[in-house]
């Protein structure tokens, strides 16, 4: 970053702490309190309940109203709402970037820089984590890296999200929704006290909607950015005593849409042959149309199915001065599709190429934790964690042979085994009633093993005489330990300042390719690459962090800040090569990156029935020391999905109209420019700088146990790319949308 950019931000900065100095923040609530005070959210960032306000961790909360009024139905909705945090619906599963830090592989191999866990169970597969919101409590969404009490892969951070539990009150509810699009959802919940030890929750809900893409491409194909998903949840929590306490949930989602959620990046671009990208500032139908016929196949009608369903089991026991906690765990997701391909060869020329794909991937976790109770001056916690995957896939490719390809290029894999085992421990000491010192630590260890093979097929079925298979066979033993050391003070009763200094670990993994000497499905390697080709090391990072919280104005008004500071080594950045002829998904490390910011989170309540928020966002992030090519230096580009400035708006008033609370509210976002980086093929795509609007208007009769609420997102009705692959593969963002829903409640 130049100096003039960097005076140029801190110009900003200062005017906009000047601005927003008066209005205050806090996590984010609901809209109205009936003594016009800021409500408090208790939240589980620490492993412990508590206020989000006396939690020194960097955090955003959304509750389960929040997301209803908002029309917010999965994590890639969340973006727009959190600072310094992009959440994308990429074509390869859910794309996570905090404050710069992210991913883009989502293969069996790669791993996430943040980590996404539903009531704290971790889910591996980008691909099944942007299942439908169903019946949740709130999202917290820690920024930072988690690594001592969330483990590997939290260098971004963590997005946890969690489910109403059982409870000991017979209630139950039903919605209804009807969108632009098509767009129908019917949605509903059931709590069941059985007696006093045992209560029972169910939640169902259904949702479609048509394709957001409109067909160019002279085919009467369906194409994707469509809904159909079905999803359910049943819980059970058993009291056996005052002291111990048994919660069960079994929850399965089943997507069946169509994976051809691409366009051409040449919608958005021009002069990408020069290696230089344009924008074309097209209109938003335009920007949504797939035109591209291919000159080498006809697409076949895309399809997609993902099936995720798990089992949870959260035991907590009171011992007395401290309480014993086991969280256990098995997931299993299965995935099948047919995606047609923009597959762009050389600078100006794209072929058409059909993938078919089905995988299954198992995964088992258990952790066992034992926490003090937080009455003494110590405090501790300390656990083990065991976590196992176990991963098999097929993916065929067609229509390559311009490039010198056979007709099937075929990746038989698995098994795929990834296993990881840590123990871990936190302490807390009260020096003073307002002063508290924190270290913690956590040692993983992590084991990766592959098995598989790249074919170069003439038909459906591999056949020795004619076909020709390279094996990849690769194992990797990684470890490392991660720790935090904090210290956290009361000002006052309602004033928290706090320091972090913290690591985080992802762990490294490993390319197509064999050693010598080794072999995969019985095929010796016949072409050994080198190790340091093979393998990739794991990505690190190191934070800095000052924070303060703060309410004031009899409660009314509250203020959270960060600043932070990233040293962020062997970023694990991810592309299509070419290797020996033939194409590569490929895994290096990217040198250093170094990443600063300040983010601001505000709130005040003028009057009891109004809510007036705002959140701000600076954001330094780019490489220090990096050369895709080993020709061209990267040094001074910015990160992926770190626009240097990013704010929102957010006001909402409830009005009495009728018997009843007529409550209107607007939600605004404005970021500055951004960039995606495809480091293959040494291509930056600047995305510039917009704002989107949501407005919501609901009423509610008094004493009536229905509701009715009626939602517009993206209000301008701009669409921008949310990723964009090495073959120039481009996934638009949501055009403009319009809902209106009913809910009865009882």
């Amino acid at each position: 970053m130049s100096n003039r950019q960097v005076r140029s931000n801190l110009t900003l900065l200062a005017a906009a702490i000047s601005g927003l100095l008066p209005f205050g923040a806090a996590a984010q609530e609901t809209a109205a309190s009936a003594d016009g005070q800021i409500q408090e959210v208790l939240v589980t960032a620490q492993r412990r309940v508590a206020p989000e306000s006396k939690t020194p961790v960097a955090m955003s909360v959304i509750s389960g109203a929040q997301l209803a009024r908002a029309g917010l139905d999965r994590p890639s909705d969340l973006a727009a709402r959190l600072p310094g945090v992009y959440l994308n619906g990429a074509a390869d599963g859910l794309r996570i970037t905090i404050r710069g830090v992210s991913n883009a592989d989502a293969t069996d191999k790669g791993e996430p820089s943040a980590a996404f866990m539903l009531d704290g169970v971790y889910i591996a597969r980008p691909h099944s984590q942007n299942g439908d919101f169903l019946d949740v409590d709130r999202v917290e969404v820690l920024r930072g890296p988690q690594g001592t009490l969330y483990g590997r892969n939290t260098t971004a951070g963590v997005v946890n999200v969690i489910s109403n539990a059982p409870g000991k009150t017979l209630e139950g509810a039903v919605g209804a929704e009807l969108g632009t699009f098509g767009a129908r959802k019917a949605d509903g919940m059931l709590n069941v006290p059985v007696n006093d030890a045992l209560a029972l929750r169910a939640a169902v809900s259904v949702k479609r909607r048509d394709s957001l893409l409109r067909n160019a491409q002279g085919t009467p194909h369906e194409l994707g950015l469509d809904r159909d998903d079905r999803s359910a949840r049943l819980s059970a929590k058993l009291d056996f005593n005052a002291d111990a306490s048994l919660l069960l949930r079994y929850d399965r989602t089943v997507q069946h849409d169509n994976n051809d959620v691409i366009v051409p990046d040449t919608n958005f671009y021009t002069g990408i042959e020069t290696g230089n990208p344009v924008w074309r500032g097209t209109s938003t139908k335009e920007s949504l149309t797939n035109a591209f016929v291919p000159p080498n196949a006809v697409p076949e009608q895309g399809h997609s199915r993902r099936d995720a369903q798990g089992l949870s089991a959260q035991l907590s026991w009171n011992l007395g001065p401290a309480t014993l906690h086991y969280l256990g765990s098995r997931r299993q997701f299965d995935h099948d599709f047919l995606v047609n391909y923009y597959y762009r060869i050389v600078p100006g020329f794209a072929l058409g190429v059909r993938q078919y794909f089905e995988g299954a991937y198992d995964q088992d976790s258990h952790e066992l934790r034992i926490a003090t109770k937080d009455t003494g001056s110590v405090s501790a916690q300390a656990g083990v964690y065991w976590f196992r995957e176990d991963m098999t896939q097929l993916a065929t490719f067609r229509d390559l042979e311009p490039i010198g390809l056979p007709p099937y290029y075929v990746f038989p894999t698995g098994p795929v085994v990834s296993k990881s085992r840590a123990v871990f421990g936190q302490a807390t000491w009260r020096v003073l009633d307002t002063l508290r010192l924190t270290a913690g630590a956590r040692t993983t260890r992590d084991d990766k093993s592959r098995v598989g093979a790249t074919n170069l097929q003439f038909g459906p079925v591999f056949n020795p005489a004619t076909d020709l298979a390279l094996p990849n066979a690769a194992r990797l033993e990684t470890s490392k330990t991660t720790w935090r050391l904090g210290i956290d003070a009361d000002l006052n009763p309602t004033t928290l300042v706090y320091g972090v200094l913290a690591t985080g670990y992802k762990s490294g993994g490993f390319n197509d390719g064999c050693l010598a000497d080794s072999s995969a499905l019985g095929v010796a390697c016949p072409a050994p690459v080198a190790e340091s080709a093979l393998v990739y090391r794991p990505e690190t990072l190191k934070s800095v962090e000052l924070g303060l919280k703060t309410r004031f104005w009899a409660n009314r008004a509250s203020l959270n800040l960060a600043a932070y500071q990233y040293d962020y080594t062997n970023l694990q950045l991810s592309g299509v090569e070419m290797e020996n002829g033939v194409p590569r998904y490929v895994t290096r490390n990217a040198g250093v990156a170094s990443v600063n910011g300040l983010e601001i989170e505000a709130a005040v309540k003028p009057i009891a029935s109004a809510r007036l928020s705002s959140t701000l966002a600076f954001t330094d992030a780019h490489y220090v020391d990096y050369t895709p090519d080993g020709l061209h230096s990267w040094a001074g580009y910015k990160l992926d999905r770190a626009p240097s400035a990013t704010l929102t708006l957010g006001y909402e008033q409830g009005f009495a109209v009728g018997g009843g609370t007529l409550t209107a509210g607007v939600f605004s976002r404005t970021a500055r420019a951004y960039t995606i980086g495809v480091p293959s093929q040494l291509l930056r795509y600047r995305i510039p700088g917009r704002t989107e609007t949501d407005l919501s208007l609901g009423y509610q009769q008094h004493g009536a146990p229905w509701s009715l609420l009626l939602r517009v997102r993206n209000l301008q009705d701009k669409v921008e790319p949310v990723n964009i692959d090495s073959f120039g593969m481009t996934v638009p963002s949501e055009p403009r949308t319009v809902s209106l829903r009913m809910d009865y409640r009882f």
